[in-house]
């Protein structure tokens, strides 16, 4: 097999008997669509939308100072999660560089699950390893020993329900139980990328294809459809989340990124990247970096992520993503703009698509907020 060869996911041959379009994400052969994507995003908007992202990267971290590691390798503070909960975080680089976004599991008193993206797993699990030394923790590769399905939308508590006796309605946002469903054990975590109601369901990969099937049959009488990779990013993009290699890059802090929050300076003991965080906080207070906005189009041409955003003929900004959005039925972009023009109904902002500086509404995000 050579090094080019795209990995596969267990769910893979059911992919292609459905008829998916397929194509390389982060050396992994994903699903990008089954048919239109407009139809599958609107089915997770109004509906459910069942995923395969067994692509995503999971790494176990174990033992009796597994907190320690995690509040020194990370900016959050993992120690103050507690059994059963989840957290979005960051890990960056000594000079405050975003490696990757993460979700971080405790899964038991010493035992947590990280969650990072594809594109970035073997990074974030060599930084990791690298910082594990001197503590009494153990890192393992465990992107092999899942597979993940997703269910997302308004309907997918009702769904999932018809296959397990665990307590979804207990199971808040950003919290995860071990449970069977449809007769597998699982990992059930209340996550999503969707600005939807959903669920993440971790489990062995020899058991994907039935977990799969018997949501595909559960789901059947709501509308629920298998949706790709195509859709999820046009649902996080209405629903202003960031995406590593677009929002955030080892080029921006989390201060840069506008998500300072995540960094924890009241937590015990040091950071990798603390002291050119405490900097980068300070700069940010002193003179704010550009903000993250929305964008929304006033014509039909759709922005895409480095065209240049511009205001009285001067480049004021970046896109860094752009779609047109299924929702809105407009084109939409995150960008990040000076501070001078970040504010909502900013007049005279535009694009530069090709020449044509094409007129913009600045917009707060989300573009989209489900109704609780």
């Amino acid at each position: 097999m050579s090094s080019t060869a795209l990995r596969r996911t267990a769910l893979d041959a059911l992919h292609r008997s459905l008829g998916a379009t397929m194509t390389d994400f982060a050396g992994w052969d994903m699903p990008l669509r089954y048919g239109s994507e407009r139809d599958e995003h609107l089915a997770v908007r109004t509906k459910a939308g069942l995923f395969d992202l067994s692509h995503m990267g999971e790494i176990t971290v174990t033992g009796p100072q597994a907190a320690q590691l995690l509040n020194h390798a990370l900016v959050g503070n993992i120690a103050s999660v507690g059994v059963g909960r989840a957290r979005y975080t960051m890990i960056c680089q000594a000079d405050g560089g975003i490696l990757d976004d993460l979700i971080v599991y405790r899964l038991a008193e010493t035992e947590y699950m990280v969650v990072a993206n594809a594109s970035n797993a073997q990074i974030v699990l060599d930084a990791l390893t690298e910082r594990a030394e001197g503590f009494d923790a153990a890192v393992r590769d465990d992107r092999d020993a899942y597979a993940l399905l997703a269910v997302q939308g308004p309907e997918s508590p009702g769904i999932l329900r018809q296959l397990t006796d665990a307590d979804l309605d207990g199971l808040k946002y950003y919290a995860g139980l071990p449970g069977t469903v449809a007769g597998v054990p699982a990992l059930i975590a209340r996550t999503g990328y969707t600005g939807e109601d959903g669920f993440e369901l971790f489990v062995k990969p020899e058991h994907a294809v039935a977990l799969w099937e018997a949501l595909t049959e559960a789901g059947a009488g709501v509308g629920l459809i298998p949706c790709g990779l195509s859709c999820r990013d046009t649902l996080r993009l209405e629903a202003g989340m960031p995406l590593y290699g677009h929002e955030l890059t080892t080029s921006l802090t989390p201060f840069d990124a506008g998500l300072g929050r995540v960094v924890k300076f009241e937590k015990e003991g040091d950071f990798v990247g603390r002291e050119a965080l405490t900097e980068a906080a300070a700069r940010a207070e002193a003179s704010p970096p550009r903000v993250l906005v929305g964008l929304i189009a006033e014509g039909r041409r759709v922005p895409r992520a480095g065209y240049a955003v511009v205001a009285g003929g001067e480049v004021i900004g970046e896109i860094t993503s752009g779609a047109p959005s299924p929702t809105l039925g407009k084109p939409i972009a995150m960008a990040y703009v000076d501070a001078a023009h970040a504010a909502a109904g900013t007049p005279g902002v535009g694009v530069d698509i090709r020449g044509t500086h094409e007129p913009y509404e600045v917009v707060a995000l989300p573009f989209y907020k489900r109704q609780k």
